[in-house]
């Protein structure tokens, strides 16, 4: 047998777990859905990349990074695929739904309220 690479697939984070990482500035929040539901509404902190487009390459890395979409079942294949590559990575049980009924920010880009779609 031979001796396994460290894990980077890291615990998945309930969205109050992933907000305190992101307040304090421990990882980064990869949103995964399609351009038509980040428009409707995302976290504020979040940076967008549709999971057709996630790439070990397109990815922030000095930080763990923490991927979400609508129910988590998009974000947790962003996840598997990163990890496999290396990238330290969460994913957020619940998604942007379960962000939005722990009662934490969705905003559009210009700021406004926004809705989970």
């Amino acid at each position: 047998m031979t001796e396994a690479s460290p894990p980077t697939r890291l615990p998945d984070l309930n969205p109050v777990e992933a907000a305190e990482l992101l307040e304090r500035g421990e990882a980064v929040l990869l949103d995964v859905r399609e351009p038509q539901e980040w428009a409707a509404g995302h976290a504020p902190q979040a940076e967008h990349l549709p999971l057709g487009q996630v790439t070990p390459a397109a990815v922030p890395q000095a930080q763990p990074v923490i991927a979400i979409c609508r129910s988590g079942n998009r974000s947790g294949k962003a996840a598997d695929t990163l990890a496999a590559a290396g990238v330290r990575v969460h994913n957020l049980t619940g998604g942007m739904k379960a962000w939005a009924q722990a009662g934490l920010p969705v905003v559009t880009d210009d700021g406004k309220p926004g809705a989970v779609a």
